[in-house]
């Protein structure tokens, strides 16, 4: 029973030794996305311009953090909703903190190779909220002299007093 702890704890070590990010973090995150107001038409795209997701806020999206080879993901999220402007949000991936931790431990393999392959160096914002602006109304107010709008008009008034 030693023998196997024992054996236990050295592949454990070693991959601690190996890659940090990769054993601690995660290459893929869940991405909280909601607007104000809710209900808005939302599109993700990735970095080749391919859509990788469409729906409706909230929604709850799991996204690659790396884009390759020490490469870092980046989305463009666009916000549409009728009466509201559209919104363009940018998610881009930083490193994520236990990237580092290959520097501690002496993880040159994790940090050279294992990490950046895997995509763990990196890591996504978790929450993304935008506030809608709503757009300009193209109505107009005019106020006009009662001897100077049609006949029509004059049967549809309704007297303020």
């Amino acid at each position: 029973m030693k023998k196997i702890a024992l054996a236990m704890s050295i592949v454990v070590f070693l991959a601690l030794l190996t890659s940090c990010a990769t054993v601690v973090s995660d290459s893929k995150y869940p991405v909280t996305i909601s607007s104000e107001p809710q209900n808005a038409k939302i599109t993700i795209t990735d970095k080749s311009n391919r859509v990788v997701f469409v729906g409706n806020t909230p929604a709850n999206v799991t996204l690659e953090a790396g884009n390759g080879f020490f490469s870092k993901a980046s989305y463009t999220i666009k916000f549409e909703k009728e009466g509201y402007e559209p919104s363009i949000y940018t998610l881009t991936s930083s490193i994520d903190g236990w990237y580092w931790g290959n520097l501690l431990i002496g993880g040159v393999l994790g940090m050279v190779i294992i990490d950046p392959m895997t995509g763990a160096m990196w890591q996504l914002d978790p929450n993304i909220s935008i506030e809608l602006v709503q757009t300009q109304s193209n109505l107009s107010l005019s106020v006009m002299d009662i001897n100077d709008i049609p006949q029509e008009w004059k049967d549809s008034l309704i007297r303020i007093s």
